[in-house]
């Protein structure tokens, strides 16, 4: 969590679900009535239809004033230390359910449904034993749920740092190349190379946990990156720019685009004696983004070609944007398109994968 990796906690983690979702509420619901179910279905039950429906408008009621009381006492929960939260969703649980069970057996008194046995607090006792079960088994797999996706958000983590990594080392050996070669041909343009190499290294090297930018700076770094392979390759790059309506200011991880445009160059434009135009195409489609890099397609391969840089950048648009979001490469006649579908995310709206 941004803000607290150089803190580690002592204590074991306790997120509570949200009890304001609708899967968890739809799940206190479905719990709820197949235990109403099973106790009618029971060889010993001597309830019959009048039984079961009034059995089920009780236990829905109660789920639903659980669901209710918990959502709203998520906050205040979650202040406690340690796995407390638990305990205090378990204590609600098992309170409503006691105050429910007194009030339906006093409303069963007074209008004389005779639903429960008259003076028996039978009723009250099993129907806390039952909630008292049943929600420490509930919370236990919540617990365990969110354990998991815990460990597996690391592990996603753990692998887009590696992708990461990965891409790093290629991109600054052909920059640092591009350095090597101005430096003696034209001293001015080398500066000028150092400085956008300077913005390049930062996007590159930085320490930003969620890599996550605008589509603004991400466009910018692409041209700083094309200033310099311009200044190498001269008129044989030609670059055209179709970008309508995008929002700048969307959410894009850090050194997605660049990637993808330094493929295009290297594999598609540096190949050909005659060089060939590299464009960038992004137009919006409602809730999402599309954005393409289309190079001409060289008869033969750039050496050191493996795909690993395109893979790279589909499995990070997967883990950032998720199953909404999809890459396609491929020929096209004798184009080679790079198609990017993405949602738009604000980038403070940062969503949990």
């Amino acid at each position: 969590m941004p803000g607290t990796a150089n803190q580690p906690s002592s204590q074991p983690r306790s997120p509570l679900p949200d009890f304001c979702s609708l899967p968890v509420i739809s799940a206190l619901l479905v719990v709820g009535a197949l235990c109403v179910t099973l106790a009618w279905l029971a060889p010993q039950s001597t309830r019959g239809w009048r039984g079961y429906s009034v059995g089920m408008l009780f236990v829905e009621w109660v789920a639903m004033v659980i669901g209710v009381a918990l959502c709203k006492l998520r906050p205040w929960l979650l202040r406690l230390p340690g796995l407390l939260p638990y305990a205090g969703v378990w204590l609600v649980m098992v309170l409503i359910v006691i105050l429910g069970s007194v009030m339906a057996q006093w409303m069963d008194t007074m209008l004389e449904m005779q639903l429960i046995p008259a003076g028996s607090n039978t009723f009250v006792r099993d129907n806390a034993l039952i909630a008292a079960l049943l929600g420490a088994a509930m919370l236990r797999y919540f617990y365990v749920l969110a354990e998991w996706q815990a460990r597996l958000a690391a592990v996603a983590h753990a692998k887009v740092e590696a992708l990461q990594a990965r891409i790093r080392p290629h991109f600054l050996f052909n920059s640092m190349n591009t350095v090597a070669a101005l430096v003696r041909v034209d001293p001015d343009a080398a500066e000028r190379t150092v400085e956008d190499l300077s913005e390049l290294f930062r996007a590159a090297l930085g320490q930003d946990d969620t890599h996550n930018g605008t589509l603004d700076e991400e466009l910018k770094l692409v041209d700083r990156y094309l200033d310099i392979e311009q200044l190498r390759l001269g008129e044989r790059l030609r670059v055209r720019r179709e970008i309508h309506d995008l929002p700048l200011d969307a959410s894009m991880p850090v050194l997605l685009l660049q990637p993808l445009v330094e493929n295009a160059v290297r594999h598609g434009v540096q190949p050909l004696r005659e060089g060939g135009e590299v464009v960038l195409r992004g137009t919006r489609d409602g809730g999402m983004m599309r954005i393409e890099i289309d190079n001409p397609l060289a008869e033969t391969p750039a050496i050191g070609g493996s795909g690993h840089g395109l893979n790279n950048v589909r499995q990070r648009v997967a883990y950032h944007f998720g199953p909404r979001a999809s890459m396609d490469a491929g020929p096209l006649g004798n184009r080679f398109v790079v198609t990017l579908q993405l949602p738009i995310e604000m980038r403070h709206a940062r969503t949990d994968r």
